[in-house]
C-alpha cells in the first residue's frame, strides 16, 4: 500500500512538473509577407523553408533534443516500447504474383527492418532482394521492384533515408548478377518493361547530389532505357509540352499499341494517345500517336489489352465507376460499358484467368464480383467476412490467382484461389503472438453538422464498458478519394488493451462512396472534412465512449491537415493533437516537390474564391492567441520531400509563439526518413512516443506487464 502511495505521489509530482509551462528553444521571426487580392498575410517562419540552411538545421536539432528530453520523462514510455515489439514481431508474407514459371512475393521475418524480395521456381524459394543490407543503419530502402514479361531481369528502385527519389538498378533473376546500370533523379515513377529496355520518368538529372528536397518537380520527361547501358544513352521518348503536364508510356502485355498517358496539373481528367507498334515493334517504330480519350475532369485508366480493345475503369458518366473497352483504336475510338456503374463504387479492378474481377465498397467494406470480358456476370467471390480485399491479377491462362484478406480484428489471410471452380483456400495465414479474437470491431453512423450521414468504425477489446474514461484516438483522412477501409493494425493491440478505443472516421473527400464523396470534401467543399471530423469527437463524448479529457485526434499528410484545421476550429474538443507529415501553410503548399498537383483536392490561391477558402482553415495561419489548444505534437521526417518539413516545422514555431498556457507543444523530427518510408525499428519509435505522449497528456497511466483477462 505504502509503495503504491509513493508511486502515485511520484507519477502525480512527474506530472506536475511537465505541466508547467515550457521554455522552447527560441525562433527567430522574419518580416517576409505576401498580398494575396488585396489581403496581406505574413509569413514571419518563411526562413524555416531553406532545408539547406546551417540555421534551420540546427533550429530543428534544437527542437528536437527538447522533445526527446520531454518524451525520456514518461515513467512508462520504454515499457511501451517493448510492448510495440512484442505485438509487431511476427512472420508476414504478402501476396504472390507469378511471372511465367516463377513466384514472386516479400517476406519478413518481423524483426527486419525492410521486406526480403523472394523468387519461388519448382517449389525452391530463395532471396532475391534483401534491403536489410542496401545501408548500415537501414534507412536505405527498396521502393519498387519489377521483372520484365520473361521473368528473367529485374529492375529495382532504391531510397535513401525515405526520400521519394529512387535510383535504378537491375540484376540478372537467375543468377542474382547486378548489372552495371544505374539510373538516378527518379520520383514517383516505376519502370515499364518493353523488349530489350524498359520506360521511366525522369527530370534530366544525372548525379545524386543534384537531387532536391523541396524543389518544385517539373520538367519531367518519359525515357527508355536499354539493358546494359549507361543513364547518358536513354532516350527521350517524350517531352511535355508544359512543365507541370504528367506523363507515362507504356505497353500492355499483349496489345499491339504503345500507350501514353498524360495529365495536367488542376485537373482530374487525363488524355490517352496510342500508337500502334505491332506486337513485335520497336516503341521508336514509325508512326504517330492518336488521341483516344481526352476529358478534363474525369480520367480512364487502361488495365489490360483484349480481343482489340483496351479495358480499363473510368469515372466519366458514372461517380461510382464503370468498367469500359476502348473499340475502334484505330478507326473511331469509344468506350463502351462493360460493367456498368452501381449504387456501390468500384475500389478496384483485376485481370487475370480471362475474368475481370471487381472489387466494391459496400458501406466502406469490399466484396468482388466476377465478370467475363463481354460484362456477363459470373458469380462473386466467397469472402470469410467483411472487410479489405485485395489481388486477382494474373495471366489470362492463369489457373491460380492469389488474394488477400483482412479486417480490424483478422490478421491478413492469403488464399490461393481456382478460377475453374471459384473456390478459395488458405495459402498463408499470419499468426500474431497475440489473440486477436480478444478485440471487437463496430461500425456506427453520425450525422455531420450539414445532416450527412457519416460511418465510423470502432475497435476495442471484448467487454469494454462505456464509462466515457476510454482514451480514445481519433483518426481521419479525408482527401484524395481515399477510402479507410477495415485494416489488421497490430500496433494498436498495446492501446486497445489498456482498455483503449480506436475510431477511424469515412470522412468526406475520401472514396468511401465514390466520386460524389470525394467531391464533397474539395476545393470550397473542404470545410465539410473537418465538421465531419468535429461530428464524429461529438459523437464519441455524446454515446459515453470517451471524455474530451480522454480523446486524441491524429492523422497523416493530408490527415495532417485535418487535424491542425479542426484542433484550430474545436479546442475544447480535444486533449491531445497530433498532426503527422501535414500539409500545414495551406497558402504555399503549391509551391514545394509534387504540391501543385494537390490543386485539385485544395484549390489554387491564384483564385480569388479558392485563396479565402484556403485562408480561412490554413493552420499556419489561424492560430490565436489566448486559446486553450490541445496538448500537441507535431510529427515530421527531415527527408520527406512529398509533403515538405517547412508546412511542421511553420506550424509548430506558429505553435509556440502563439500559446501561452502550461500544455506542450512540441516538433518531432525524425531523422533520415520521409514521408510514408520509414524502417521498422523507427516506426515503432515513432509509435512510443505518439501513444506516450497522447496518454501522458490524458493523465492516463498505463498498466505493464498487461493486467490478464
Amino acid at each position: 500500500m505504502f509503495r503504491q502511495a509513493v508511486i502515485i505521489v511520484f507519477v502525480f509530482c512527474s506530472h506536475t512538473l511537465m505541466s508547467q509551462q515550457l521554455h522552447y528553444p527560441q525562433t527567430s521571426r522574419g518580416s517576409d509577407k505576401d498580398t494575396f487580392f488585396g489581403i496581406e498575410v505574413s509569413d514571419p517562419y518563411r526562413w524555416l523553408e531553406n532545408d539547406v540552411s546551417p540555421d534551420v538545421e540546427a533550429w530543428a536539432n534544437r527542437q528536437q533534443e527538447f522533445t526527446e528530453q520531454y518524451l525520456s520523462s514518461i515513467p512508462f514510455r520504454t515499457q511501451l516500447e517493448q510492448r510495440l515489439h512484442e505485438v509487431t514481431e511476427f512472420e508476414s508474407v504478402s501476396t504472390p504474383w507469378r511471372v511465367r514459371n516463377k513466384l514472386f512475393y516479400y517476406k519478413n521475418d518481423g524483426k527486419q527492418n525492410h521486406d526480403i524480395l523472394y523468387v519461388q521456381e519448382d517449389g525452391i524459394e530463395r532471396v532475391l532482394l534483401n534491403p536489410n543490407s542496401f545501408s548500415a543503419d537501414g534507412t536505405a530502402g527498396l521502393a519498387f521492384a519489377s521483372s520484365n514479361e520473361e521473368g528473367t531481369l529485374l529492375a529495382y528502385g532504391i531510397t535513401q533515408a525515405g526520400s521519394d527519389w529512387r535510383t535504378i538498378y537491375v540484376m540478372d533473376i537467375a543468377t542474382g548478377k547486378k548489372f552495371t546500370d544505374k539510373i538516378v533523379g527518379v520520383k514517383n515513377s516505376g519502370v515499364s518493361w518493353h523488349k530489350q529496355g524498359f520506360f521511366y520518368n525522369g527530370y534530366g538529372i544525372t548525379s545524386e547530389s543534384d537531387l532536391s528536397l523541396t524543389a518544385r518537380n517539373e520538367g519531367q520527361r518519359v525515357y527508355y532505357h536499354k539493358v546494359g547501358s549507361e543513364q547518358a544513352a536513354d532516350q527521350v521518348a517524350f517531352t511535355p509540352e508544359h512543365p507541370s503536364t504528367s506523363a507515362y508510356m507504356y505497353v500492355l502485355r499483349y496489345s499491339p499499341y504503345l500507350i501514353r498517358w498524360e495529365s495536367d496539373e488542376g485537373l482530374k481528367g487525363n488524355r490517352i494517345f496510342v500508337k500502334d507498334i505491332g506486337n513485335d515493334g520497336s516503341w521508336d517504330s514509325p508512326g504517330d500517336f492518336v488521341l483516344v480519350y481526352k476529358n478534363d475532369d474525369h480520367g480512364f485508366w487502361p488495365a489490360f489489352f483484349h480481343n482489340g480493345s483496351l479495358y480499363g475503369t473510368t469515372t466519366l458518366d458514372a461517380p461510382n465507376e464503370r468498367v469500359v473497352r476502348l473499340t475502334n483504336i484505330k478507326t473511331r475510338p469509344q468506350l463502351e460499358t462493360v460493367v456498368p456503374e452501381s449504387t456501390e463504387p468500384i475500389s478496384a479492378m483485376s485481370w487475370g484467368g480471362s475474368r475481370i474481377f471487381v472489387t466494391r465498397m459496400k458501406d466502406v467494406r469490399e466484396h468482388v464480383s466476377i465478370y467475363n470480358t463481354n460484362g456477363n456476370e459470373l458469380g462473386v467471390v466467397r469472402l470469410p467476412g467483411l472487410g479489405n480485399v485485395g489481388g486477382f491479377g494474373g495471366e489470362p491462362d492463369d489457373s491460380t490467382l492469389y488474394y488477400v484478406y483482412s479486417s480490424f480484428v483478422t490478421p491478413p489471410t492469403i488464399y490461393a484461389y481456382n478460377v475453374r471452380t471459384n473456390t478459395s483456400e488458405v495459402y498463408y495465414q499470419t499468426k500474431p503472438p497475440f489473440n486477436p479474437d480478444n478485440f471487437q470491431e463496430e461500425q456506427i453512423w453520425y450525422t455531420s453538422a450539414d445532416g450527412t450521414r457519416i460511418p465510423m468504425f470502432i475497435v476495442s477489446k471484448k467487454g469494454l464498458t462505456l464509462n466515457g474514461q476510454a482514451p480514445t484516438m481519433l483518426y481521419g483522412y479525408g482527401g484524395f478519394g481515399i477510402s479507410q477501409g477495415p485494416r489488421f493494425i497490430s500496433s494498436y493491440v498495446p492501446w486497445l488493451e489498456q482498455g483503449g478505443i480506436i475510431a477511424i472516421a469515412n470522412l468526406r473527400g475520401g472514396g468511401e462512396f465514390g466520386e460524389k464523396w470525394h467531391d464533397a470534401g474539395r476545393k470550397l467543399k473542404k470545410q465539410n472534412v473537418f465538421d465531419d471530423c468535429i461530428a464524429a469527437a461529438e459523437w464519441l463524448i455524446s454515446n459515453n465512449y470517451t471524455s474530451k479529457d480522454k480523446l486524441a485526434l491524429n492523422g497523416r499528410s493530408n490527415g495532417g491537415l485535418l487535424v491542425g484545421a479542426v484542433m484550430i476550429q474545436r479546442p475544447d474538443l480535444f486533449k491531445v493533437a497530433v498532426p503527422e507529415v501535414g500539409v500545414l501553410d495551406m497558402l504555399r503548399y503549391h509551391l514545394f516537390t509534387i504540391g501543385r498537383y494537390w490543386i485539385t483536392d485544395y484549390g489554387s490561391v491564384a483564385d480569388s474564391t479558392e485563396f479565402r477558402a484556403l485562408y480561412a482553415y490554413s493552420p499556419v495561419h489561424n492560430l490565436k492567441s489566448g486559446i486553450e489548444y490541445p496538448s500537441t505534437m507535431v510529427m515530421t521526417s527531415d527527408h520527406d520531400d512529398r509533403v515538405v518539413p517547412a508546412h511542421s516545422f511553420k506550424f509548430a514555431a506558429e505553435l509556440q509563439h502563439t500559446y501561452a498556457g502550461e500544455r506542450p507543444m512540441l516538433l518531432r523530427v525524425e531523422r533520415r526518413s520521409g514521408h510514408g518510408a520509414i524502417n521498422r525499428q523507427k516506426s515503432i519509435s515513432n509509435l512510443a512516443d505518439k501513444y506516450a505522449f497522447m496518454w501522458w497528456e490524458m493523465n492516463f497511466h498505463p498498466q505493464f506487464p498487461v493486467p490478464a483477462r
